[in-house]
């Protein structure tokens, strides 16, 4: 994808909310965007959840085999260049490096439903609601015009996106 944007989703562990959001956004794109997601690299999942797993196989959308991700290598000069960065957890918001490029950034603060001690059926279904909600982000992120419009118009709207319910 040459002509894709390149977005990177940051999370704690890297192993739900970031994992969504990158399938998703990768999904409703059609090839527009590019994702990766990372995580805090102290602590970094070894895979992603399984709930996350199903949650996105539930909605039919595919989720491309990936190596799980700390920060460290997306910051790194000489990486890939991202256009975006947005964060998904206000807790890793002040502890994440400055990004090669510096790309626009944006908090769309979401609640760690992994850390808690939430039973699975509630899980399962605290997914579903958040993969929901991220898709309609990413629906109108994926709208933008991104190649012909004003820069800091652009970096407010992505910005915005994050209130939206």
């Amino acid at each position: 994808m040459p002509d894709a944007h390149v977005v990177v989703f940051v999370s704690q562990r890297n192993s739900f909310r970031s994992v969504l959001a990158r399938a998703c956004l990768e999904h409703v794109s059609k090839g527009r965007f590019k994702a990766y997601s990372c995580g805090n690299p102290a602590k970094l999942a070894c895979e992603p959840h399984g709930l996350a797993l199903h949650a996105i196989g539930a909605a039919g959308i595919g989720l491309r085999q990936d190596q799980q991700h700390d920060w460290n290598e997306f910051a790194r000069l000489g990486v890939m260049k991202a256009q975006f960065v947005i964060t998904l957890d206000a807790s890793v918001q002040d502890l994440t490096p400055k990004w090669n490029g510096q790309p626009d950034t944006a908090l769309w603060a979401y609640p760690d439903l992994v850390g808690g001690n939430t039973g699975t059926e509630d899980l399962q279904r605290a997914a579903s609601v958040m993969l929901l909600s991220l898709r309609r982000r990413l629906e109108i992120l994926s709208s933008l015009p991104l190649a012909h419009g004003d820069r800091t118009a652009l970096r407010h709207d992505v910005r915005d996106l994050g209130y939206l319910a």
